[in-house]
This record gives structure tokens, C-alpha cells and sequence, in this order.
């Protein structure tokens, strides 16, 4: 079994910076590409970022130039740094990873619990 679990989540000022983490943990083989989703109140979840285990990126539009996803593969670990927060960007933060348990298993999809970032003067 695999566990992800995220942290660093809160309220911050418009224009502030809040850094999210997330760890994987358990039955580990190996694990590809990792991401960070977000769902708002009445809206569908949607995707952040996501990074390769080659550490290639991607963006959402509406965070391209704030935010900034990595990893570290020794860890199994993934970031967001996320600045020039706006309220807009308020939501549960999820983090996501394709992981391999075994050589020889298929990737299965992994979710974290999800972590508060609220964006309020």
C-alpha cells in the first residue's frame, strides 16, 4: 500500500507565498509522474502541475509564472511553491503520483487527503 500525504497548507494574504509538500511512503518501487490538483468550493477539481521523473513540467495557465512544482526521486517527495497567491487559488490541494510497487507491476494512481489553502485578506 501507498501512502501520500501533504502538508503545509493555511491562510495566507493576497500576494503572499505558501510552500506545499507531499510524501510518498510505503510498498515503493518506483514512481513517475507526480502532481499537484486543486478543487475549489462548487467546482470540479482540476490540475495544478505536474512533473516527470525526468523533472520535465507543466502548468496549468492560471499559475504558469507563481507556482513552481519539483521533486526529489530519492525521497519520493514533491513540492509547490506557490507565490503571488490570489483568492482565486483558494481550494483543497491534492497531491497525485503514479507509482510502481514492483519491477514487473503496472502504475497505479495514488492520492493524498488533500491539504487547505485559503487565500483572504
Amino acid at each position: 500500500q501507498v501512502q501520500l500525504v501533504e502538508s503545509g497548507g493555511g491562510l495566507v494574504q493576497p500576494g503572499g507565498s505558501l510552500r506545499l509538500s507531499c510524501a510518498a511512503s510505503g510498498i515503493i518501487y518506483s514512481t513517475n509522474a507526480m502532481a499537484w490538483y486543486r478543487q475549489a468550493p462548487g467546482k470540479q477539481r482540476e490540475l495544478v502541475a505536474t512533473i516527470t521523473s525526468g523533472r520535465r513540467t507543466n502548468y496549468a495557465d492560471s499559475v504558469k509564472g507563481r507556482f513552481t512544482i519539483s521533486r526529489d526521486n530519492a525521497k519520493n517527495t514533491v513540492d509547490l511553491q506557490m507565490n503571488s497567491l490570489k483568492p482565486e487559488d483558494t481550494g483543497v490541494y491534492y497531491c497525485n503520483a503514479e507509482v510502481r510497487t514492483t519491477l514487473r507491476s503496472g502504475l497505479n494512481n495514488y492520492w493524498g487527503q488533500g491539504t487547505q489553502v485559503t487565500v483572504s485578506s
